[in-house]
């Protein structure tokens, strides 16, 4: 390990003391966030508050640490969406972020489509009805890897006819003409499901990575509160700093981010600076994001006096990495659990991640509806055609990255249970005061690749909780029944369970109940929970359900279900090769820098293969839960029925995933090209051995199977 990482891989601690005067200091900084925060309304017809003030998120005047996750409904298709906002509801998600893609919904001027897969007036009810919070993320740039970063074609073309009229992402009046009447649709669309109409939208947050003037961001909060997205509060991607004037404090809240790695490096090394992203840290700014965009002295505090008068939230924690043709990232999911720690650990009172599930774009004819870095804006990477699978905790089909789905979900579970506590929980206080009691304890020393055989947790300190004082405790708390009678933890990788309570030591056996009584004689349960148990532990209905077959526990309904994923020998797949590649493509840089995807005319000279169902996938139920899984070696890899595109893929190391309802009844033909040996594409370990040790260009089809989803 080289030196220049010793101070990332020591151990990392932070102590957060508890205020036992907390609810106090809640009401006393809530008055005075009321006071200094211009946003919309916070009051909904049942009486219910929500709204930010310095130090977090409040919910009727209490102190809530809820969690964020990104799902853009049009990249899924609208028959699962109930259910995969019920499986981001089972992994502890409390707030829905989406992206709404201009591009989506005004293809062509005047033309406004929000039907099907595009109907967020529906997205949104069902979030409503699935008791889950949401934030919408209106543009008019989004990026989120989209073709133009969601800015339709005629927009662009008028910007390059005219610039004065409609220069993109300013306040130029044409520009804001059109960005007016976008939300007025939205508003529309969403019309009744405000928070002030008891519905579920709090926020919405204005632009994406945007660099200024002050002025445009003020302009496009007054068309949102004109249209009528009147909303407890509005927010901006809090990097880079704005540029010009100052910001007038108190109009948008700035969200944060981190990632573990990122596609847009233009590096070939393994985590070039992304180690930082595993540091805790005083400074709020990420290094890493957006560098290909923005200067190191814009990805800084500097210069933001006022930074922290604002609660620490985030929107964009890495929950994933999709891959770029120039730099295929494999993510493990043993990094989301670090990232959630560090940034928690650094006083962020919101984890809010991008993207919590994967989807697929839009098909488009004409051109891709994904970032490429032939297209005339937001061009600085090839990305897949179709596929958005950001190897997030819900993948692109709605597969579960057990690592990090399950990780994440067990803290995520303590937030909902103290999440509260935390919230007001004044890390300088201790440092004070060091007789003050009750604290927690952040710990990191794992970093992606660098040092993989660190761990992330958080442990109590003089923590007060069910009438009892743990003081010093080996296992991370989970949850909590019968208003605290129950209290469970999970250990830690490499720790033995050891709690000590009131003075008294105790070593519990994994999964075995211990009953401990307090001052008042009234006992408390402690489990201490193995990792493996604890996979198939859901809070739901206020008790512990348990998964029989290993799958994800969610309510539907009235009934508790269980979904499991496994291969299937039932739906047989043909796979017959009719040509072998007869070129190799000479990979070259594109106009932005990067290594140049394949266009359509290299597939005439790809690998190609027949894939032939089973009839008795013809019924369409049987279709919506089956999925091929591809395992190869090569470039590229393209789906197509019926001569459509249907999905494509980077080959990063991971299968490639394919929707069998978009299969049947069509002709199906899997195209490969091969990859050739270069310097200008990454590959993980030990992915860039396999293509070393080829010798050649690497291209070979190690199998196709059948996945099917089941609910029990």
């Amino acid at each position: 390990m080289k030196s220049t990482f010793s101070s990332i891989l020591r151990t990392l601690v932070l102590l957060l003391s508890l205020c036992l005067s907390g609810a106090a200091e809640a009401s006393e900084s809530t008055e005075a966030g009321k006071g200094v925060f211009h946003f919309g309304t916070a009051v909904n017809p049942r009486g219910e508050t929500f709204y930010a003030d310095s130090r977090g998120i409040l919910l009727n005047g209490e102190p809530i640490l809820p969690v964020m996750g990104e799902i853009h409904y049009a990249r899924v298709p609208q028959k699962d969406w109930r259910r995969e906002i019920r499986k981001m509801k089972a992994g502890g998600v409390t707030i829905v972020a989406s992206y709404i893609f201009w591009i989506h919904h005004e293809e062509h001027q005047g033309e406004w489509n929000w039907r099907e897969n595009r109907n967020l007036g529906e997205f949104v009810r069902i979030c409503g009805e699935e008791g889950m919070m949401v934030v919408l993320r209106v543009g008019p740039f989004c990026h989120g890897e989209c073709y133009n970063g969601g800015i339709p074609d005629w927009i662009v073309d008028l910007a390059f006819a005219d610039r004065k009229e409609y220069s993109l992402r300013s306040t130029a009046p044409g520009f804001l003409r059109a960005v007016g009447e976008l939300y007025n649709q939205i508003a529309l669309q969403v019309k009744g499901q405000l928070w002030k109409d008891g519905g579920p939208i709090v926020g919405v947050q204005l632009e994406n990575e945007s660099a200024g003037p002050w002025s445009y961001l003020m302009s496009l909060k007054k068309l949102a509160v004109d249209a009528g997205l009147d909303v407890p509060f509005y927010t901006r991607t809090g990097w880079p700093n704005l540029r010009g004037a100052a910001a007038e404090f108190g109009q948008i809240l700035p969200l944060y981010g981190d990632y573990a790695d990122g596609f847009w490096d233009r590096s070939m090394n393994d985590m070039p600076g992304y180690g930082s992203s595993f540091e805790m840290k005083e400074s709020r700014i990420s290094s890493v994001i957006a560098t290909e965009t923005f200067s190191k002295d814009d990805l800084t505090d500097k210069g933001d006096t006022l930074l922290r008068s604002y609660p620490y939230l985030t929107c964009e924690l890495g929950g994933g990495m999709t891959p770029s043709y120039h730099r295929r990232i494999n993510i493990s999911g043993n990094e989301m659990l670090p990232l959630l720690i560090t940034k928690m650990g650094s006083g962020s009172n919101l984890p809010g991640y991008y993207m919590y599930h994967g989807g697929t774009n839009p098909y488009h004819a004409e051109h891709s509806m994904a970032e490429t870095q032939t297209s005339r804006t937001t061009n600085a990477n090839d990305m897949p055609h179709m596929s958005y699978e950001f190897q997030a905790p819900l993948g692109e089909m709605g597969q579960v990255n057990e690592r990090s789905f399950h990780q994440s979900r067990w803290f995520h579970q303590f937030l909902a249970d103290w999440g509260g506590e935390l919230a007001v929980m004044d890390a300088e206080e201790i440092t004070k005061n060091s007789s003050r009691r009750g604290c927690f304890e952040f710990h990191n020393d794992y970093v992606r690749i660098l040092h993989e055989e660190g761990v992330a947790y958080m442990v109590p300190r003089g923590w007060r909780v069910a009438g009892l004082t743990i003081d010093n405790a080996s296992v991370q708390p989970f949850c909590q029944e019968r208003e605290g009678k129950l209290l469970y933890f999970i250990t830690i990788p490499g720790r033995e369970p050891r709690l000590t309570i009131d003075g008294k030591v105790y070593k519990p056996k994994l999964d075995k109940t211990i009953y401990v009584e307090n001052a008042f004689g009234k006992k408390t349960g402690i489990t201490v929970l193995s990792p493996e148990k604890a996979k198939r532990a859901f809070k739901i209905d206020g008790r512990l359900h348990y998964a029989k077959k290993g799958g994800v526990l969610y309510k539907a309904g009235s009934r508790v279900v269980e979904e499991v994923w496994q291969e299937t020998t039932k739906y047989p797949v043909e796979c017959s090769q009719k040509q072998q590649y007869s070129v190799v493509r000479q990979i070259q840089k594109g106009s932005a820098g990067a290594a140049k995807q394949p266009v359509e005319e290299d597939f005439l000279h790809a690998s190609v293969w027949d894939i032939t169902l089973s009839p008795d996938i013809q019924k369409k139920d049987v279709a919506d839960d089956l999925f091929l899984k591809i395992a190869y070696q090569g470039d590229v890899a393209r789906v197509y029925a019926d001569g459509l595109l249907v999905e494509d893929n980077f080959w990063n190391g991971n299968p490639m995933m394919v929707r069998v309802s978009d299969l049947v009844g069509k002709q199906v033909e899997l195209k490969i090209l091969p990859l050739p040996q270069n310097d200008l594409i990454y590959l993980q370990a030990p992915y860039r051995d396999i293509l070393k040790k080829s010798a050649g260009p690497l291209l070979n089809l190690e199998g196709i199977t059948m996945v099917e989803r089941c609910t029990f």
